[in-house]
């Protein structure tokens, strides 16, 4: 899956030609060559991709094309994804946001975006739409609706290029403003090329149940129209007979190729009076845009018996994913967390410490990532916030762009990859070093412990506070703070004990599906907490 290279500290993806330089090419030869074939839903690709034509079309018209921006109000529904489709073959760049967000977020991005139309899929977007001084094109009104399918405009003079912009993300930046990652289409290329191969093309596709605001969503999106499969849009996590109803029937025959969520989403899922039949439900099952626990693998339980798995990373910086590590539930490894595996194709990884020297396997340093997946930089940003730096910076063989992840890996003898956490989970309490991932093992050990999360309250000495899930046969939440101090206490150093420990019944989870601490703490009302007396 990779190649080992002279310099030290870097593991590289395999060198793979990819045929196509855009998804929108090749949904295109999709529709032409299967026209007939279920794209989104019952939505075929003939239907898709004259959506997306008229769409593009009408941008076209409205003044917007090659290097705009266009915001799509980002529903998950077939006219959503062909709206897409036609922003990028019209040569603009989309800007998913999610309808969601607060208000003063969206309003955020779309001012960050300085977009040249909005485009929205009709139903329920209508009092939800924030006021804009550029066209609002109503694609359901434009198309027909979902009923109706359009003769097929002709395609635009000129497809993108492969260094033009597909899609800008915003992510959470550290002043307050989000950030707007700018993705080539080369580089979504390469990652549904890649990851194509990682899942295979056996099975009916692939369930859209996360948001499409956010790129862990994308795998689910443009991995299966890649390959010509079926994309099925789920409502939302509640959604459990579309997402696992032909399983739960003992319809395995049609399952999915893939179906990817992350670790939080696996939790709430464990929670329901029936968990998901996995076996059943789909063939691979992917997870992404968190650690990976062992023995979350292991109390899922019979249930993975014949599903291959996946472990994704990826910030959004490296173009939804950049490593990935493959194995079965009878193979889950004997470590912290699951590995990250090996770089995507033509891309590589490098494990540096903080002057971007090598850093040996076997030493924990911050991953770097250099080739086809990382990202053309932020919007407006050219410096790139000094994220993005210089390959040759690194001792690498090209002049390209790189991404430092801020996210420290240690290289295993193997040749893969072990995330072991942010360089930012790492704090000083009274001069001692304190690593999360240790402090959280101890504490998913204690009896009645469902998860955990964390926050650093910040001041003149840094201090942790903790959250906890109580497992739903929990004897007493009342007592579980007390439980964990005394454990906590046994088991680790003073410094690594939290000054204050929640328990909350379930964690605010934000559309992404990771743990929204912030919402989680105005939960707290009336909930069982413990402070700690005296000093750490």
């Amino acid at each position: 899956m990779f190649s080992s290279v002279a310099h030290p500290s870097l593991i590289a993806g395999a060198e793979r030609r990819v045929a196509a330089d855009s998804v929108v090419r090749i949904v295109r030869d999709h529709a032409r060559l299967r026209p007939d074939a279920a794209a989104v839903d019952d939505v075929t690709y003939g239907a898709l991709w004259r959506r997306a034509l008229t769409i593009a079309a009408t941008l076209r018209e409205a003044g917007a094309g090659p290097g705009d921006r266009v915001v799509l109000w980002a529903d998950r529904s077939a006219g959503t994804i062909a709206a897409a489709l036609g922003i990028m073959a019209a040569g603009a760049a989309y800007v998913p946001v999610d309808p969601a967000h607060p208000g003063e977020r969206t309003n955020a991005v779309i001012a960050g975006a300085d977009a040249a139309a909005l485009l929205h899929d009709g139903a329920g977007s209508g009092g939800r739409l924030p006021a804009l001084a550029v066209p609002v094109i109503d694609v359901a009104a434009l198309t027909g609706g979902p009923g109706r399918v359009p003769p097929e405009p002709p395609e635009p003079p000129e497809l993108p290029g492969p260094e033009d912009i597909a899609y800008i993300v915003f992510t959470s930046g550290s002043t307050g403003t989000p950030k707007g990652v700018m993705v080539p289409h080369a580089s979504l290329a390469n990652y549904v090329a890649w990851c194509g191969d990682l899942v295979g093309s056996g099975g009916s596709g692939s369930p859209l149940f996360g948001s499409l605001g956010f790129d862990l969503a994308m795998t689910s999106l443009w991995v299966p129209l890649s390959q010509g499969n079926r994309v099925v849009t789920v409502a939302g996590l509640h959604d459990q007979d579309t997402l696992f109803g032909g399983a739960r029937s003992g319809a395995r025959a049609g399952r999915y190729t893939f179906v990817k969520m992350t670790p939080s989403h696996a939790r709430f899922f464990e929670e329901l009076a029936t968990p998901p039949p996995y076996a059943d439900a789909t063939r691979l099952l992917m997870f992404g845009g968190e650690r990976l626990d062992p023995a979350l693998l292991a109390s899922l339980g019979r249930r993975l018996e014949g599903v291959a798995l996946v472990n994704h990373y990826g910030p959004t910086e490296t173009t939804i994913g950049c490593c990935a590590y493959r194995f079965d539930a009878a193979g889950v490894p004997s470590l912290p967390t699951v590995p990250i595996g090996t770089p995507a194709w033509n891309t590589r990884a490098y494990v540096v410490d903080d002057r971007l020297r090598p850093v040996p396997a076997g030493r924990p340093g911050e991953l770097v990532i250099a080739g086809r997946a990382v990202a053309a930089g932020y919007l407006n940003r050219p410096d790139g916030g000094g994220k993005f730096i210089d390959e040759r910076e690194l001792g690498g063989p090209d002049a390209g762009r790189a991404y430092r992840t801020g996210d420290m890996v240690e290289l295993l003898p193997e040749g893969v990859l072990l995330y072991l956490g942010r360089e930012d989970d790492q704090l000083k309490v009274n001069g001692h070093r304190v690593e999360l991932g240790e402090l959280r093992h101890h504490v998913l050990a204690v009896p009645g412990v469902a998860d955990a999360a964390f926050d650093i309250v910040r001041g003149p000495v840094d201090t942790l506070e903790l959250f906890v899930r109580p497992a739903a046969a929990s004897a007493s939440a009342d007592d579980l703070p007390d439980t964990i101090l005394q454990a906590l206490t046994r088991a680790l150093p003073s410094a690594l004990v939290p000054g204050d420990i929640h328990v909350v019944p379930e964690f605010a989870v934000t559309p992404n599906g990771k743990c929204d601490v912030a919402a989680t703490r105005r939960r707290m009302e009336g909930a069982p907490s413990r402070s700690r007396v005296g000093p750490a």
